[in-house]
Formats: C-alpha cells, structure tokens, sequence
C-alpha cells in the first residue's frame, strides 16, 4: 500500500500501527510522530472523532475550557495544525524562519479560546477541536489513514514483530488494497461503550434506553415525545446519571408533564473536592454545573423542597439488594436507562505466529501489556512483558493515587495526555 512518507520501508510495513481515532488515538498519533516514529497506520471506521463527536456533543465537560487548549497545542504537530501554518519538517513547531509571521496570528482554536478558562464547556467545543487535528493528522506525512477494523494480529515472539490483519470498510475496499501489515508497536486506543446488564425478573422485558442517547436532551426529546403517559427509570448515581435525571426532569417540566422518573441509586452522591495541590475524587466526583444541580435539587435536604421532586422519586438500596430491589420498583417503567459505568470496546484477536492465544493484562502504570509466556514461568505472576503492544484512552487509562491512598483511574482529554507524553519514550 502506498504512503505518503518520506522514510523508507517495505510495502505493507510500518513503525507503528494505531488502531482507534477518538481523543486517545489522537493522542498517540500525535505523540509518536513528535517522537519522529513514522509512518504510521492509522485504522478507525469512520475517523469522526470516537464518541465524544458522534455520542457527546450536547454534554457539559467537567473539564476547565484551558485544559482542551491544553492538549491542543501539547506537541508539535498538533500545534503546526492548529496554527495553520508550514513547519520545516513534521516535527517541528511553525517557525518565523519559513517565512511567514507569525506573531498574533489567530490559530484554529479561537471558539475555545473566547470561553472562560476556568470554566466547562459543551463537549462540542472539544469535539470540534478533535476534528481539527484528526484532519490535520490524516494530511500529515508519515500518516496513512484506513477505514476499517484490524481484527486480528499475530506476535512473532523471536523478533516482537507483529502482523497485523485490516478489513477496510466496504466503501473503501476498491479505493485501496490492503493486505496484512508488520509493525513493531501496535497501539489500542479502541474506546469504551455504556454498560449495560440483564436485569432480572419483570425488569427484563422493559426496553432500554440506550445511555449514549439519553445523555442528549434532543435525542430523549425525541424518543418521549410520542410516547403518553410515560415512566423512565434511571440506575446510578455517577456523572452520566446526574445528567440524564437533568434532562429527563427538563423534559418533564416544560413539555412533558405526564414524565415520571425512577432513580435507584446504591450511594450517596460523590463530589470531586478541590484540595491544596489535587483534587479529591477527580475521576469519580461530580464537578462543574452538574455538581451545582445535584447539591441544589438531588441533596436530601433539599431534594423534598425541589420541584424535582414533584418528578423524580428517589429510592435508595444497599449493594448486594440489586435483585430484591429492581424486582420491586422496576416493574410498570416503560424504558430503563442503566448508568453503571463503561466496558471496553472489542479489540484485535491476538495470537502468536505459531497460534498460541494471547490473553494481555494491561499495566495501568506504564502503558504496556504482559502476558502469559511458558518460557518466562519464573517472572512475577508468570506473565512476561508484551513486546510492542501499548494501550492507552478510556479503556486502556492510568491508574493513578491520591495523597490519601485512595486509587482511581485518569480519564479526561489532558490526562491521557499527560499519560502517553510519560510513557511513550518506552515506545521508541
């Protein structure tokens, strides 16, 4: 398959092989061509910027406006394509030496930048901004990007060489022919999707509401707005949650009074705390404006005097009287929207060339995967380093502590980046 860079190899080789185009593929990308490894196989269905594009845009981000500025200009080839402007090589900042000023020039973020820095903003805003750099990295020399799925690579276990198998989307099968690919560095970035559980009982004919559509007030609008006499009940008490009982209370208190809302919650609510230095609960407190509608209408001493309680009927269990519980409250709801966290998205089959299968446990530490190698039988818990495989997003974070002892996981645009910038070095 041909390329568009300027380092030689052979056909159908390349020094890396990312497979995901969300935020965390963005990442990467930008990542190992600031580290000059190139070129690049970049696989992603669609290259729409993941969910936070497709899924998120009328969510409020719990991150600062700055941070999103942040990571847009936090390597150089992101901060080439945000400024719109050549660079004497792909890794190099814009320079005056090309010949081109560029003192107060505008950059391709000023719809962030006229939002207050310290404030959140809709996800729009960094979807948009996603956008510009997937753009601007499929342009990029050294970058091919492939619609379609890589379903399957095998580890030369003597030389860390993977072959990595691609099927190009239908509609680009005929525009480029692909076979397999060899790669030293294989990168997951392949994404999270809402959980969801069977339920039991007389819960388990009730429709779902699938979370990614509740979290957007046009697409529950549209969803309720044929429907009568309607009850939705809403499983949580995390970020998402809060924010599908905001909309489904919008709804209820402006177009739809006939709405009634379920909310089973197994925990008091849980809000980040803003300590000397850090952040307490950073990746699992509510913050910014959806933090505000909680403490005003969801708190207990304020919930009864809320008009949210002329539509949200609260009801509270312990952990382990899940079965118990929904068997008694969920029965006469007419769509279940379960807010109970995300699962990773499928990823490649992996296997080595003599077809062993690969099972990765992934370091939250250092990016990479181990696994479970006969020869290495001594090392700890008998898995070996993986050799070439990294991973990194949503589904792959970093597991992080904070001073209290008390241990999370990293999820949010800047602290993937954050992430990869400590880890990748080990890539090269």
């Amino acid at each position: 398959m041909a390329t568009v860079s300027n380092t030689q190899h052979a056909p159908n080789e390349y020094e890396a092989v990312v497979v995901g185009a969300g935020p965390a593929g963005v990442t990467c990308v930008g990542n190992l061509l600031e580290r000059k490894v190139a070129p690049i196989l970049w696989i992603d269905h669609d290259f729409n910027g993941g969910r936070i594009n497709g899924k998120y845009r009328e969510v409020p981000s719990n991150t600062k406006a700055a941070l999103f500025i942040d990571f847009a200009t936090a390597v150089a080839p992101f901060r080439k394509i945000v400024s719109d402007l050549p660079s004497r090589s792909r890794w190099e900042d814009p320079s005056e030496s090309d010949g081109v000023s560029i003192s107060n020039r505008p950059d391709k973020l000023q719809a962030l930048r006229q939002l207050d820095p310290q404030k959140g903003c809709d996800l729009s805003y960094a979807a948009d901004m996603i956008m510009t750099l997937t753009e601007g990295l499929k342009r990029t020399p050294g970058v091919v990007a492939q619609k379609g799925n890589a379903s399957d690579a095998q580890l030369d276990e003597a030389t860390g060489t993977w072959t990595v198998n691609v099927q190009p989307d239908e509609q680009a099968r005929t525009a480029v022919g692909l076979g397999p690919v060899k790669t030293q560095r294989l990168v997951l970035c392949t994404g999270s999707s809402p959980t969801a559980t069977s339920l039991a009982g007389g819960a388990a004919s009730i429709p779902h509401f699938d979370l990614d559509d509740a979290l957007s007030p046009t697409k529950m609008s549209a969803r309720l707005s044929g429907m009568g006499p309607t009850t939705v009940s809403v499983v949580g008490a995390s970020h998402s949650a809060i924010l599908v009982l905001r909309n489904l209370y919008n709804i209820a208190s402006t177009t739809k009074s006939d709405l009634k809302i379920r909310w089973l919650t197994r925990h008091e609510l849980r809000y980040a705390e803003f300590m000397q230095g850090w952040i307490l609960r950073d990746n699992t407190g509510l913050k910014g404006e959806v933090a505000a509608w909680a403490k005003q209408h969801l708190e207990p001493e304020n919930f009864k005097k809320s008009d949210v309680s002329n539509y949200i009927d609260a009801i509270s269990y312990e952990k382990g009287q899940e079965d118990e519980v929904f068997e008694k409250h969920l029965p006469g709801s007419d769509l279940i929207v379960q807010a109970i966290g995300y699962t990773r998205n499928a990823t490649p089959t992996l296997t080595t060339i003599d077809g062993k299968s690969i099972k990765p446990e992934y370091d939250h530490e250092t990016g990479g995967f181990e696994y479970s190698k006969e020869a290495n039988a001594a090392s700890k818990d008998g898995l070996a380093k993986l050799p070439g495989m990294y991973g990194a997003g949503i589904a792959w974070p970093e597991r992080v502590k904070d001073p209290y002892g008390n241990v999370e996981y990293a999820v949010g645009f800047f602290k993937f980046m954050k992430y990869v910038k400590r880890v990748s070095p080990e890539w090269n």
